[in-house]
């Protein structure tokens, strides 16, 4: 009897995937011809597609025998996997890769004619090559890249794209530039149109300065806007004589747009002071007729529009308000006017001289101690002190303009300011301790200081003070001043 040629034991009928029995030469479940079945080829090593065949004086090399791996434990462990770089290889010039690599270090330049930007599968077991060995991100010439052996990008930098980028879209000579990015514009809004990055608010801190007086307004360290405002100016009596104005107003944070209504407040009335004073209006009623056009401008701001709801009957309950205070220098006088709780303070420049507060709050904390019921110090220790009493606003009970005139009979320092700096300094002794002593001749450096006085107290409220210097020839003994 002839011997077959023995098959490959199968594990399934290629007909029906049933296990055959052994020796059987057809299925007995569905009678597939089981010899049919061609033998399988005998193993070949796979090859990775970038590893080019070896080259012919390596063809009877031994093969490569790949370790086998752990199994896992049952402690679900990965088995190790064995990389490329575990087994010594090839390169496209069939050199050993251990070789090839000194090679590499001894070579500069590469042949002309050879391959280019072939893939490294294996290393010889040893260190890692570097990471700088291979680079994919080459923006050296193309020339270069073939000495390199880095392949050359076909499309432009994208960092270098980005910059070029951002510098198209900078502003123009006189535009506004981002304070975070440096390169982008600023819309109207107030946003980087490149990073958009919120940009400080125009009013978070001002200055100005005349030769008279100065003024300086910041935000605060606690809140996110300032509405405080304040206005100075000067202009000239019909005598040709000077007039020094300056206008200071807190917006009350409870109401709308209290922003709005101190900017609005501060502007009326030094617009209205710059009018009737040239005329010769006496500057104590200029001041209240100042205050009554404040009070009007801010009583704007609650009007509603054409169509509004008439059933709306809260429409002004919140309706924008805030406080006023102003000082006017015109002759020998010296003329204060306030609604609410923002001060005067007279600062000598003779400092053994007694200071004074020229103003009283609309307050909570005034009302108890101007009726008996509680000192000054239990009456601004409690919680309802800074609650006001008056105010400019749609929504005030009764406008009442305070106006006073002093005649103080030596020089001195007027200091117009709201309850964000003598909240830090509420005595008139303590103001005047807080004022530098040049603040006489550098009265813009003077409110700086005191602005600087109250961030360093905690900053809690917007800051906002006015230095008048308040010249006059030495008359003698006196008080610091004298109420007409």
């Amino acid at each position: 009897m002839s011997q077959s040629q023995q098959q490959p034991a199968l594990s399934k009928c290629p007909g029906c995937e049933e296990p055959p029995a052994a020796g059987d030469l057809f299925c007995g479940a569905c009678g597939y011809d089981l010899s049919a079945v061609p033998a399988r080829p005998g193993d070949r090593l796979t090859m990775a597609i970038t590893v080019p065949p070896a080259a012919p004086e390596a063809a009877g090399a031994e093969a490569v025998r790949w370790p086998a791996a752990a199994e896992t434990d049952s402690s679900d462990v990965p088995a190790p996997v064995h990389r490329p770089s575990d087994l010594p290889g090839t390169d496209s010039g069939g050199r050993p890769l251990a070789e090839h690599e000194q090679v590499q270090e001894q070579e500069q330049v590469r042949e002309p004619g050879a391959p280019v930007g072939s893939g490294q599968v294996g290393s010889a077991p040893g260190p890692e090559p570097s990471a700088a060995a291979v680079r994919h991100d080459d923006r050296a010439a193309p020339e270069a890249a073939e000495h390199s052996g880095d392949f050359a990008l076909a499309a432009p930098d994208p960092r270098t794209a980005e910059h070029a980028a951002a510098a198209a879209a900078a502003p123009a000579a006189g535009g506004k530039v981002c304070v975070a990015c440096r390169s982008g514009r600023v819309d109207p809004d107030g946003y980087c149109e490149n990073c958009g990055h919120a940009q400080p608010r125009e009013r978070d801190h001002m200055e100005q300065e005349l030769d008279t007086v100065a003024a300086v307004s910041d935000r605060g360290l606690r809140h996110h806007r300032n509405e405080d405002s304040f206005a100075v100016s000067s202009t000239a009596l019909p005598d040709g004589s000077p007039a020094v104005v300056a206008i200071v107003c807190d917006g009350v944070s409870s109401a709308s747009r209290p922003d709005e209504a101190s900017a609005a407040a501060a502007n009326a009335a030094n617009e209205s002071l710059l009018e009737s004073l040239p005329r010769g209006t006496h500057p104590q009623q200029a001041m209240h007729e100042a205050i009554v056009a404040a009070s009007e401008a801010v009583n704007a701001l609650a009007q509603e529009p054409a169509g509004a709801m008439e059933h709306d009957a809260h429409r002004h309950q919140n309706a924008p308000a805030c406080t006023l205070v102003g000082a006017v220098m015109a002759g020998e006088l010296l003329i204060v006017g306030w609604v609410g709780d923002s001060r005067v303070y007279w600062v000598p420049q003779d400092r053994s001289r007694p200071t004074a507060r020229l103003t009283e709050d609309d307050s909570w904390a005034a009302q108890m101690v101007a009726a008996g019921l509680m000192n000054e110090a239990e009456a601004y220790a409690d919680e309802r002190a800074h609650a006001i009493t008056g105010w400019l606003g749609a929504d005030a009970y009764e406008l009442e303009p305070h106006t006073a005139a002093f005649k103080p009979d030596r020089p001195g320092l007027v200091v117009v300011c709201t309850d964000g700096l003598w909240n830090y300094a509420e005595s008139a002794e303590e103001m005047a301790a807080a004022v530098p002593a040049d603040a006489q001749e550098h009265p813009l450096r003077g409110a700086q200081v005191l602005v600087g006085h109250a961030l360093d107290g905690g900053g809690h409220d917007n800051v906002t003070v006015a230095l008048l210097p308040f010249a006059v020839r030495p008359q003698g003994a006196g008080s610091a001043c004298e109420t007409v």
